[in-house]
């Protein structure tokens, strides 16, 4: 097996520890702390030294569903504007971000607040340039209200952290379409 081969394998292998992970996280609505490591192993069809081997700890696996979670959300902007009016692709995303606001609010009960503030200041501009974008198209197109910019669509978003878990799935999808209803243009 060549050095090219076992990267690529290397890849694949943390590409489903990862996958797998999420999906426990999906599971147990987002509790990270329930996050069982031999679990994630085995869903991803690896040995637990494998999965140590990328991840040493468990925070350094939530901090990378955490990266992986944000980068499709980001990743989702172009995809939606090229497939909807500007109104509808924004409303799809802040859709997405209902399950990114789940793993965040997992991921920083499970980290220390030293940890999830280096995490979250070395990323969140990216999703500031996301909705930016998606906020801007929409004006330009007369769907989104000029004086609405990122930061307010973020403070509204906030409201998804006192949501409590019970109430999360009904809850998470209205406070979504309070904020499409509030930002749009009249």
């Amino acid at each position: 097996m060549t050095s090219r081969e076992r990267r690529s394998d290397a890849v694949a292998n943390r590409d489903r520890i990862v996958e797998a992970a999420r999906a426990e996280l999906s599971e147990s609505n987002g509790a990270a702390a329930d996050l069982k490591l031999h679990r994630v192993a085995k869903a991803a069809g690896v040995g637990q030294g494998t999965l140590y081997r990328h991840f040493p700890t468990r925070e350094h696996l939530l901090a990378e569903v955490y990266r992986d979670e944000l980068t499709q959300l980001v990743d989702a902007v172009e995809p939606l504007l090229a497939e909807h009016p500007p109104l509808r692709a924004l409303t799809g995303w802040l859709q997405r971000t209902v399950e990114y606001a789940r793993v965040k609010r997992g991921v920083m009960a499970a980290i220390e607040a030293s940890a999830w503030q280096d995490l979250y200041s070395g990323h969140h501009h990216r999703l500031d340039e996301a909705l930016g974008k998606l906020l801007d198209r929409g004006k330009d197109a007369g769907e989104v209200r000029e004086d609405i910019d990122a930061t307010d669509v973020i403070l509204l978003l906030g409201a998804l952290s006192r949501i409590p878990e019970s109430e999360w799935d009904p809850r998470a999808q209205t406070v979504v379409a309070v904020i499409v209803d509030g930002i749009s243009a009249r």
